[in-house]
């Protein structure tokens, strides 16, 4: 890809991410909504159709060279977005401030001008993230735990 064609990437991925989370804005107010806010509120396929399209800028990251922990941190910023969405009335809200895809072109934009330091705070997010996940994880296996010991003991007569 050249330079020419890398810059038209850019653009493309600006323009789909306006599109999709401010294209709109409430009149009277400074709130700006999108295509996403709009696709979310189709019941049962929304907030899914709207990670497809969120994730074009994803793949399209990965082919202009993002290492995996930008494309982590991307893919967790849509996924936080269509989980969201799930939720009625939160997920709708949600859209008015979590602007995943804007997000991404961001960081996308941020890794490309300073790659050294995104890729580090990336880094530091994912870890985060797993070290988060591999908590939660802990957290279910104790309170499995101490409910299976409680049931036991509860039969136990003890």
């Amino acid at each position: 890809m050249n330079r020419v064609q890398f810059e038209e990437a850019k653009d493309k991925l600006s323009r789909l991410a306006w599109l999709m989370d401010s294209s709109f804005r409430i009149p009277g107010t400074q709130i700006r909504f999108g295509l996403d806010g709009l696709i979310g509120l189709i019941p049962g396929i929304g907030d899914a159709l709207g990670a497809i399209i969120s994730s074009h800028i994803l793949t399209q990251a990965a082919h202009m060279g993002a290492p995996k922990s930008i494309l982590l941190k991307m893919a967790f910023n849509i996924g936080f977005d269509a989980i969201l969405g799930i939720l009625p009335v939160l997920g709708d809200v949600s859209d008015f401030v979590w602007k995943a895809n804007q997000r991404n072109v961001k960081l996308l934009n941020d890794y490309l001008e300073q790659p050294e330091i995104t890729v580090t705070h990336s880094r530091f997010f994912v870890g985060i993230l797993g070290f988060s996940a591999f908590g939660v994880v802990i957290l279910i296996g104790m309170l499995g735990f101490l409910l299976m010991r409680w049931l036991w003991l509860s039969v136990q007569g003890s």
